[in-house]
């Protein structure tokens, strides 16, 4: 199966897309202008500054932090020390940016915000799927991104070595709860669901052991184990037997994700990597040129 499900990549972040993140990011925080810096750098000086990772991270969000900077000026130098998704520990060197220090001052917050932001969630991602080593089971990203960043947060769960979800609504069929309510049963949202896919797969979450028939009978293509016990999926994978895909999600954490991944499903979903991944310790180290 594809684990591109649906269709959702890196590509999508094109140079194009990048700078004008990063210049929206700057019209927020500078407004008008950067009185601080203003009155205290002069418009000639220059210098460098070097990104330090005060902590064990995966990096992510290198080519965003150095739009950032670029966006303020051409002259601008940036060297990247390694690519994105390496491991950096304690006083590494992850990065370094050199010109106008006007511009360097002016644009730091903004790109280590990306950067550790985006670096947080990598290497929260990457202490999940090292947990589930071994297993065979893949970690997954959900929906729960910060508005008009899902993009980077997505980004950065590939970069930690998760494989992304459905990227928004047009783009997979996933019944839930609510469209169960509505609909009045699992197997009515199933086929509803089916008749109107378009080619999208469908998948089906279900609350209980009793709806999982329901939903293949009438045509899901993957299953969503919600809230189950590491016992429950268990018992549910082998009631399935492999007839379609499962996945696990609901309140998943490093403690438990280990007992989730050997009970034997497909996929972990884990919204945490997302909504709750702490940002990652990155300082700024500026020195006159």
């Amino acid at each position: 199966m594809n684990d591109r499900y649906p269709p959702w990549g890196v590509e999508t972040l094109t140079p194009e897309v990048l700078e004008r993140l990063a210049r929206a990011a700057l019209d927020e925080d500078i407004g008008t202008r950067d009185a601080t810096t203003e009155a205290t750098v002069t418009e000639a000086a220059t210098a460098v500054g070097t990104f330090v990772a005060k902590q064990e991270l995966v990096v992510a969000g290198l080519d965003v932090a150095m739009h950032v900077f670029r966006a303020l000026s051409p002259k601008i130098g940036w060297v990247a020390r390694a690519r994105e998704g390496d491991r950096f520990k304690p006083g590494d060197l992850i990065a370094s940016v050199s010109g106008p220090a006007r511009a360097i001052l002016t644009a730091e917050r903004v790109a280590l915000n990306f950067l550790q932001r985006m670096s947080g969630i990598a290497t929260i991602t990457r202490r999940f799927v090292t947990t589930v080593e071994g297993t065979g089971v893949k970690i997954r990203d959900t929906r729960k991104t910060t508005p008009l960043l899902r993009a980077l947060e997505k980004r950065a769960v590939e970069l930690g070595g998760g494989v992304p979800h459905r990227s928004g609504l047009n783009t997979g069929i996933l019944v839930k709860d609510n469209h169960v309510l509505l609909a009045g049963s699992v197997g009515e949202a199933t086929r509803r669901a089916v008749a109107g896919a378009r080619g999208l797969m469908v998948e089906v979450e279900v609350d209980s052991p009793g709806q999982i028939e329901d939903a293949i009978s009438n045509g899901a293509q993957m299953i969503l184990l919600d809230n189950f016990t590491p016992d429950d999926v268990r018992t549910a994978v082998e009631r399935i037997a492999g007839r379609v895909p499962i996945e696990v999600s609901g309140g998943v954490t490093l403690d438990t994700v280990r007992a989730y991944a050997e009970a034997g499903p497909t996929y972990i979903a884990v919204g945490a990597l997302t909504h709750s991944a702490p940002a990652v310790d990155i300082s700024l180290e500026v020195e006159p040129d």
